[in-house]
């Protein structure tokens, strides 16, 4: 394909996309097809999806390469799409289908159901040691919890703590790699991309499950749109 036929196809998909982003739920299965066509023809960078869960509705993003983006409300859902536009590509389309597996996996996390997570990832939005410390936040076991000191001593850097602080502080893919494990010396909780209040329930979300109780997470039960 040409440069010139390539960007009447771009332009094409932009234009056909467009309408149905705030369409009803009757449209699904059509943004499926199409994010399915984009995808196989090159067009698409990025599909996400919202998925309503105990911990507020969460935004799930991802690329050809794998689930990229999970965000909070609170950082404004239509920001984050802005920023992967920018960082990632402009053509970005809402498609259930390519985040399946990674809502299913969070609802079984926040269920109390699941303990790790095993879907591909895109880092790319992580650079540098950010990205060597993230890399190790899943050496932190399920139900414990460590030090940002003890995470930059992880990444290989033991004396980089204020790094490793501001690494779980920007992590792009909360939950999946588990940040929220990672607290202050004193015990105090630390910065997170979903507020405070938000990593001390998924802390105690993950010793209630080992204990054997019933979860602490709260709100109405979780469905994906």
């Amino acid at each position: 394909m040409t440069d010139h036929a390539t960007d009447q196809a771009t332009d094409h998909a932009t234009d056909l996309f467009a309408p149905l982003q705030a369409g009803g739920p009757e449209l699904e299965a059509l943004r499926a097809r199409l994010a399915d066509r984009a995808e196989a023809d090159g067009l698409l960078d990025v599909s996400y999806r919202t998925l309503d869960s105990p911990v507020g509705p969460l935004l799930l993003a991802a690329t050809p390469l794998g689930l990229v983006r999970v965000a909070f409300a609170v950082e404004g859902h239509d920001a984050v799409l802005a920023d992967l536009a920018d960082r990632i590509g402009p053509r970005v389309l809402h498609a259930t289908r390519p985040l399946d597996a990674a809502a299913h996996a969070i609802e079984g996390y926040l269920a109390g159901q699941v303990r790790a997570f095993d879907l591909p990832l895109d880092l790319r939005l992580a650079h540098g040691f950010r990205r060597e410390a993230i890399g190790h936040l899943r050496d932190i076991d399920y139900g414990h919890t460590a030090s940002y000191a003890a995470l930059a001593a992880l990444a290989g850097r033991p004396t980089a703590v204020r790094a490793a602080a501001s690494a779980c502080a920007t992590n792009p893919l909360p939950l999946v790699l588990p940040c929220h494990r990672v607290v202050r010396a004193d015990g105090s909780l630390g910065r997170y991309l979903g507020g405070e209040e938000v990593k001390a329930q998924l802390i105690a979300l993950e010793a209630d499950t080992l204990a054997g109780g019933t979860t602490t997470a709260r709100g109405p039960g979780t469905h994906a749109s």
